[in-house]
Order: structure tokens, then sequence, then C-alpha cells
């Protein structure tokens, strides 16, 4: 997959997560693998008018390049205005979120409720195209439901406006998170288009990366929720494309081992209370299915400061090893 300069055979990237993609997730995922990050989807209009939480959101590492700063909104001139916001933050490019399924986004027109409306979506493609010397790319659905899937014609639209690579999650608005994927459509796309396709939506497996690119013809993939449960999966990928051995998954030491590594970086980048408490999300993602979970979550939970949540976990290592006796 080629994206300006930047040139990745086989990429598995991050998607962006509202609330989830901050600095401290994406450098664990950086550290584990991931080709490309991606921020979490900033508000134009929160951009524009200088709202000091939501420029925070673009605000990135050195180390995490390459990077992407993603936008979205549903008015032209905010769009407009947030591209030149978000290019002088100097990422490698720009994404524009046109997939985000929730009501609050896609009912008033922005995020996938601009595949209601394909004249407006690729006035914001060209707009925000024409604001930036950075690269632009675009992410979205199938369609607003199973009646109306028109993304042949929307990469069609995405290519002709400059857009330099389209990232699909296969399922509709309609779907939000439910119901079954169709990755056949990246097929179908790969011998619509030219630019790079990059393939979203229940990547949870090394076996459906080597799949969508073996059997779909994907550039590249990109993980999102698969990745909450399973910061290890972009390194897993890799080794059983190169391998084709399916790796062990990281042991309940290892998990509890990256979330003690997880908090510490959020303390230092958040600060210590912010931190903490941000990192309460994680905890079920990092656990999930070990001896006691419930129970050492809940103690967690408890907690605004940084000592004794690190003790708690490092606790809970020397209770794994006598889980095991």
């Amino acid at each position: 997959m080629k994206i300006s300069n930047i040139h990745i055979e086989n990429g598995v990237l991050l998607a962006p997560m509202e609330d989830v993609t901050d600095i401290p997730f994406r450098l664990i995922c950086k550290r584990l693998g991931a080709d490309i990050l991606y921020t979490e989807f900033v508000n134009s209009e929160g951009l524009i008018r200088l709202n000091e939480r939501t420029h925070k959101k673009m605000m990135f590492l050195e180390e995490e390049r390459p990077i992407a700063i993603q936008i979205y909104g549903g008015e032209i001139p905010s769009m407009e205005g947030a591209a030149k916001l978000a290019e002088s933050m100097n990422p490698d490019f720009i994404d524009i979120n046109c997939g985000c399924w929730v009501k609050n986004v896609a009912l008033r027109g922005a995020g996938a409720g601009l595949l209601r409306d394909l004249p407006k979506m690729e006035k914001i493609a060209k707009t925000v195209v024409n604001a930036t010397r950075l690269p632009v790319t675009l992410k979205t659905r199938l369609g607003w439901d199973s009646e109306s899937i028109r993304i042949l014609e929307v990469a069609k639209m995405c290519e002709d406006s400059g857009i330099q690579a389209l990232t699909v999650h296969c399922r509709t608005r309609k779907q939000g998170h439910r119901g079954e994927v169709d990755w056949t459509w990246i097929n179908r796309l790969k011998d619509t288009v030219s630019i790079p396709i990059i393939a979203n939506g229940d990547i949870t497996r090394p076996e459906h990366a080597k799949f969508l690119f073996d059997e779909m013809g994907a550039d590249a993939v990109m993980i999102g929720r698969g990745a909450i449960e399973n910061p290890w999966i972009f390194g897993e990928i890799k080794e059983y494309i190169a391998t084709g051995i399916i790796p062990e998954p990281a042991t309940p030491v290892q998990r509890i081992q990256l979330c003690i590594d997880h908090v510490r970086l959020a303390a230092e980048y958040k600060g210590e209370r912010k931190g903490v408490i941000e990192m309460r999300k994680h905890y079920s993602g990092y656990l999930r299915g070990m001896k006691n979970a419930a129970k050492v979550r809940a103690e967690l939970m408890q907690w605004i400061e940084l000592d004794p949540v690190v003790e708690r976990l490092h606790g809970y290592i020397e209770e794994q090893y006598e889980y095991a006796v």
C-alpha cells in the first residue's frame, strides 16, 4: 500500500476510536507492531471554535509516525478549516470520517450520515483535499442500510476527488457493530478503483487478515475493537503471514504486565489522576477471562493514584502463578 511517501506491504493499521486511541494506547499498539496509527476522530466544529479539549485530540509524538489525524463533520466550511488546523500539527496524512454510525454523529449529517448525501460527501472530500498539502484518505461503510449500498459509487467518487486511500468497514450504518460483516466487497472494490483499499470490521484473528490479503486483495487491514482486547494482534498477524503458524496468545502474566505498562503511560501523558481514571475502561479487555478478574477490576476502580494500581496488578501476577500450581 502506498500513500504519498508511505509504502507498507500488508499493512496492519490501528483504527481511530473515540475515547480509546489516545497517545498511551497508540504507543502500546505501535510497540506491538501497528504500522499506521490514527488519532481519535476530531470534531471539525470544535476545532474551528478552538476548543482546547478537541485540539488536544490531535496531539501525537514523533515515535508514533506514520500517523493520521481523523476529522469529521457535516459542514463544508468547518471541514475546510479543520483540515488546515490538522495540517498545522504536521501529521503524515489526514483521514475523513464518513463511517461513524452513532446517532449523535450520523443523524446530524456527519460520519456515516454522509452516505445519505453523496454529493455533499463528494464536496467535503474535494474541499479537504484542496485545503491541505498533505495526503487525504477517507473511511466509510458499505451504505446507510442494506437497501442503499453504494460503496462502489463512493469509491469511484473518492478516487476522482483526490482521496489517496479508502478504508471500508464492511457493514452498513444500520448494522452498527452487529450482524455479519461482508468482506467480499473488498474484492469488488479492488476491481473498481486503483487507490488502496483498507479492510475494516471484525478482524480479530490472524487468519482473518490473511484471508483479506490473499483472497480479497486488501492492501491493508485496520484493527479496531479487536485491538482493545488483544493489542498483540498486530504482531500476531505479521508473524502468521511470515511463517504460516498461528502465534500462541498472550499469557495472563503478559496481559497483566502490559496493563501495568499502559497505566504508567496513561499517568505519564495525562497526569496521574486523569490517567488512572481514564485507564479504567481498559481493565476488562486486559483481564478478560482470568480467574477472579471481576474482583480485581472492582478493586482497581477504587483508586485514583498510580502506586496502588500497579501494586495490585503486580499482586495479581503473583496470583497467576498460584493458580497454575
